[in-house]
């Protein structure tokens, strides 16, 4: 028997099939969860949303509980979060202060590990480029066998005539061994304004490693007066030589 998936809505039906036969089901098995499958549900539907968004516990704690009338303790997500990535449902990148070289517990992102299966869960609502490219760098970066974390750079900068300390981000701290890259997403830099921005964080990094500034559109790849490599998108997934240039 073929399988035919030659529409839109058929792909969609068997993606949501798979998503709810397969991977809801092998969660709630395997950890013999047996009355809180909704929970489980619209935390699923609350990481898909916000791909590459900062998740914390115990904020979400407090949304299930305000929003929801769901009462579910920060421990309990965080046990959810684990059974998700468990099952190979998502990846959890832990962020990294880079100045002072130590992990920060949380919060964390996450990111599906098939953008397939997330979108059909969203009934292919949200489809936001800047988060999708996100995590189809992520997935790729993993694929290619690197450890993966999520960049912070603490500055101290003045504001009202007062010093505040400020944290700026750096997407991807990718790590193999003795190679390092610091990797930032955008879907352009046309604007100067933009292009500033992004690479804001990168400026700011003590060290020598590579970094660069990943890119939506097609351009030849190059390098600015910092040292700070620019690639499209497609050049980088097809060319996995390309941080070595």
């Amino acid at each position: 028997m073929t399988l035919s998936l030659d529409s839109h809505e058929r792909k969609s039906r068997y993606l949501r099939d798979l998503f709810e036969r397969t991977y809801i089901r092998d969660v709630l098995e395997r950890n013999k969860i047996k009355n809180d499958e909704n929970s489980l549900e619209i935390l699923l539907d609350v990481l898909a949303s916000g791909i590459g968004s900062l998740i914390n516990p115990s904020r979400l704690s407090n949304t299930f509980k305000s929003e929801r009338k769901i009462s579910l303790v920060p421990d309990t997500i965080d046990k959810y979060l684990g059974y998700f990535e468990d099952s190979y449902l998502i990846r959890k990148a832990v962020r990294y202060d880079i100045k002072g070289r130590k992990y920060i517990k949380t919060p964390s992102k996450y990111y599906y590990s098939d953008l397939g299966l997330r979108n059909a869960r969203l009934g292919f609502r949200q489809i936001e480029e800047t988060h999708l490219m996100e995590n189809v760098l992520y997935n790729d970066l993993v694929r290619r066998g690197f450890d993966v974390d999520v960049g912070v750079v603490e500055i101290a900068t003045m504001e009202g005539g007062k010093k505040v300390r400020k944290q700026l981000e750096v997407d991807f701290v990718v790590n193999r061994g003795n190679d390092r890259y610091y990797i930032q997403s955008a879907l352009s830099i046309a604007d100067p304004e933009k292009k500033k921005q992004e690479i804001a964080s990168l400026l700011r990094i003590p060290d020598s490693f590579k970094k660069i500034v990943v890119v939506r559109d097609h351009m030849k790849p190059w390098k600015d007066d910092n040292g700070i490599q620019y690639v499209g998108i497609e050049d980088f997934l097809r060319n996995e030589l390309i941080l070595k240039d």
